[in-house]
C-alpha cells in the first residue's frame, strides 16, 4: 500500500480515502476545514456555513455535515451562535492517578460541582458488584467535574458509610475524593477498569451540559484496597469530544494470537 511520507502516525491510512479513490465530498470538505482550523488557531471562530460554501463551492448542507462531524470529534465547538476552534482534548491516564491530577499535569485547573451526597442501604446488585455486604450503609457521591470551570463529565461514587462515617459532614466536594481517604489513613491497593462509549441519559446530558448525541466515555472502576477489601465503585462519564485516555504498557509475555 502506497504510505505518504508526510502521513502522521496517528492520523488514518491514507488520510481515510477509501481504495477505490472515490472520496465523498463532505469527506473532502472535512479536510480543507480541518487544515483551515490549524491556521485560524484555538478559541478562532471560523466562518459561517455559507462561507464555507461559497469557499470550497459546495452545498450548504455538504458543509453543515462536515462541520458536525469536526463538533462531534472535538475540533470544534459550539459558542453562542458561533462555531469556534476548539483546543487540545484532556488526556487522563488510566492509572489511580485522581481526576485531580490527571487534570493539573495539563496546565488545567480541576473543579467539581456537587450534584447529590446521599446514604441509602446497599442493594443487591452493588453487593454483588463489590462484596459488601447487603443492607449496609453505603454513600453515593454524584459530582459535575470541570476544567477550567467547562464542565466536562460526570461522576457517581458508591463507598461504604462504614470507611468513611464522616464523609457527609467533613468532606469538601470541590476536593479530591483520592486526598480525602488518603487523609482517612486508607490506602489504594488495585482497581478495575472497564471502558466503553455511551450516549448520555437526558439527566445526564443536562448537568454535562451536552447534547444527547454526543458520544461518551464511560469508565466503571471497582478499586480495593492494600488489604484487597472493597473501597469504591465509580461511574465516570466523559465528554468524547473533550478528553483522551492514556495508558502505559510494558513487556512480558506475548500474547496468543488465536
Amino acid at each position: 500500500m502506497d504510505y505518504p511520507n508526510d502521513q502522521a502516525p496517528g492520523a488514518p491510512v491514507r488520510s481515510g480515502i477509501p481504495e477505490h479513490g472515490r472520496i465523498p465530498k463532505y469527506y473532502a470538505v472535512k479536510a480543507r476545514i480541518a487544515a483551515l482550523l490549524e491556521e485560524l488557531g484555538e478559541d478562532s471562530v471560523i466562518p459561517t456555513e455559507r462561507d464555507l460554501a461559497e469557499r470550497y463551492d459546495v452545498a450548504r448542507e455538504t458543509v453543515r455535515q462536515a462541520v458536525r462531524e469536526l463538533v462531534l470529534e472535538g475540533r470544534l465547538r459550539r459558542r453562542g451562535r458561533g462555531t469556534v476552534v476548539a483546543g487540545p482534548k484532556l488526556a487522563q491516564p488510566l492509572s489511580l492517578a485522581s481526576y485531580t491530577e490527571g487534570v493539573r499535569r495539563q496546565g488545567r485547573t480541576p473543579g467539581r460541582t456537587l450534584v447529590t451526597l446521599d446514604r441509602f442501604p446497599c442493594p443487591d446488585a452493588l453487593a454483588a458488584e463489590t462484596g459488601l455486604t447487603r443492607g449496609e450503609p453505603v454513600w453515593h457521591l454524584e459530582r459535575v467535574l470541570l476544567a477550567d470551570d467547562e464542565r466536562v463529565g460526570l461522576e457517581s461514587t458508591y463507598v461504604s458509610v462504614g470507611r468513611v462515617p464522616r464523609l457527609g459532614a467533613d468532606f469538601d466536594p470541590d476536593s479530591s475524593f483520592y486526598s480525602y481517604l488518603e487523609d482517612q489513613g486508607i490506602a489504594f491497593g488495585d482497581a478495575d477498569e472497564r471502558l466503553e462509549t455511551v450516549l448520555a441519559t437526558p439527566r445526564e446530558a443536562l448537568l454535562i451540559g451536552t447534547p444527547p448525541a454526543l458520544p461518551m466515555l464511560l469508565i466503571h472502576r471497582f478499586s480495593r484496597d492494600t488489604g484487597g477489601r472493597p473501597l469504591e465503585r465509580v461511574r465516570s462519564l466523559y465528554r468524547g469530544d473533550r478528553f483522551s485516555f492514556t495508558t502505559h504498557l510494558t513487556g512480558g509475555k506475548v500474547p496468543s494470537r488465536e
